[in-house]
C-alpha cells in the first residue's frame, strides 16, 4: 500500500499552541499525523516563513509585500528556527505520551514546493525569485537539502518513519504565466514543464523518503507531476473538472497515490458525516472506473487544504472525519 494511502492534515492549523495542535493530531490521526503550521503565530510561522527555518545557506527578510531573500542569519530566520523548534518539542512531547515512539507509525513534514517558494520570495530587487532561473535553482537546492535534514531529524527524534509534503499552490499559476510582475512592464513568464518536473525530482532524490505534491488550486498540472518521481499528489476534490479525471486515473494507474481534500476546510449547513465525506471520495473512484479496493490501496483523505482559518472545534472534527473515512475505507471499501 502507497504511504499515502491514509488520512492526514494539509499543514496549517488554527491558533497559536503548538502543544494542543500536536496532542489534537497524534490523537485523531493514527495513520498519518503531521507536523502543523501555526500561522497565527506571525512572521516566521506561516508555510514560506517555516522555509526560512529549512534553507541552508540562503536566509530571508521580511519586506511589505512578504519575504526576501537576505545574506546572513536574520531576525526572520532565527525566529523561524525557534518556532520549528517549539513545533518539535510540543510533536515529540505527545507522541511520547501517546507511546507511539518505536512503534512503526509514519509521520508528514510539510514545506513550500520550489516553484512557490520562488514565486513567494522577493529578490534584492524586489522582483519574484522565479524570474530568475540561477535564483530558482539555488533555492531548489537549498531547499531540498534543507528539507532532506529536517526529514531527518524528526525521524531521529520520533524513532519514526518521515514523509515529506511539498505545497505547491501557486504552481498551476507559474506554469501558466498568471503571476503578476512588480510592473505591467515586467511581466513573470511561465514556467516550462520540463523545469517544474526536474526541480521536484532534485527534492525528492534529496529528501530520500516518499514525497507528495499539495496543491488546492484549480488546473492541477498532472502532466508535469505525471512525468516526475513523486509519490503522490494532494488536491481540493471542489477544485476539480472533468478534465482533471484523466489525469487522475493516469496517475493511479502508475501504482502511486491521489489524496482526495472532501473534507471542508470550514462547517457547512448540512451536519458532517462519515457517510457524505466517503461518497464524495467514492463517487470520483467509480467515475473514474476504478475497483473499490483501490480507496483502501492509493487514496488518502484529507480537509481540502489547511485549517488555518477554521475553529479548533472544526479542525479537529474535520481532521477525525479524515480517519474515520480513511478507516472505513481500510476495513471494507466494498461496504462503503
Amino acid at each position: 500500500m502507497n504511504a499515502f494511502a491514509a488520512a492526514t492534515g494539509i499543514g496549517s492549523w488554527p491558533g497559536t499552541e503548538p502543544r494542543e495542535a500536536a496532542e489534537v493530531v497524534v490523537g485523531e490521526l493514527h495513520t498519518l499525523p503531521h507536523l502543523v503550521e501555526l500561522p497565527g503565530r506571525g512572521v516566521g510561522a506561516d508555510m514560506i516563513g517555516r522555509a526560512g527555518a529549512l534553507l541552508v545557506d540562503i536566509s530571508m527578510d521580511t519586506v511589505p509585500r512578504g519575504y526576501r531573500i537576505a545574506s546572513g542569519r536574520t531576525a526572520v530566520a532565527k525566529r523561524a528556527v525557534s518556532l520549528l523548534d517549539e513545533d518539535l518539542d510540543a510533536f515529540e512531547e505527545a507522541w511520547e505520551k501517546a507511546g507511539l515512539r518505536g512503534g512503526g507509525r509514519t509521520v508528514k513534514v510539510q514545506a513550500p514546493g520550489p516553484i512557490t517558494l520562488a514565486a513567494q520570495l522577493e529578490l534584492a530587487n524586489g522582483h519574484r525569485a522565479l524570474t530568475d532561473p540561477g535564483a530558482v535553482r539555488d533555492l531548489a537546492a537549498s531547499l531540498a537539502e534543507g528539507m532532506a535534514a529536517h526529514r531527518a531529524h524528526v525521524g531521529r527524534r520520533l524513532d519514526a518513519a518521515v514523509v515529506v509534503q511539498f505545497d505547491e499552490p501557486l504552481l498551476p499559476a507559474a506554469l501558466a504565466g498568471r503571476l503578476t510582475g512588480v510592473t505591467s512592464l515586467t511581466p513573470v513568464h511561465a514556467v516550462d514543464e520540463p523545469v517544474v518536473t526536474g526541480l521536484l525530482d532534485e527534492c525528492v532524490a534529496a529528501v530520500g523518503s516518499p514525497v507528495v505534491v499539495h496543491s488546492c488550486a484549480s488546473g492541477v498540472p498532472w502532466k508535469a507531476l505525471q512525468h516526475s518521481t513523486i509519490d503522490a499528489i494532494s488536491v481540493d476534490t471542489s477544485a476539480l473538472v472533468t478534465a482533471d479525471l484523466d489525469g487522475i486515473g493516469e496517475f493511479v494507474d502508475s501504482g502511486r497515490a491521489v489524496l482526495f481534500g472532501v473534507v471542508p476546510t470550514m462547517p457547512l449547513d448540512a451536519a458532517p458525516s462519515v457517510e457524505g465525506t466517503a461518497k464524495a471520495a467514492v463517487s470520483l473512484t467509480d467515475r473514474l472506473g476504478f475497483a473499490r479496493s483501490v480507496l483502501r490501496e492509493r487514496i488518502g483523505i484529507t480537509p481540502a487544504c489547511g485549517l488555518a482559518g477554521a475553529t479548533s472545534e472544526w479542525a479537529r472534527t474535520a481532521i477525525g472525519l479524515a480517519q474515520q473515512t480513511a478507516d472505513a475505507f481500510a476495513e471494507d471499501p466494498d461496504a462503503v
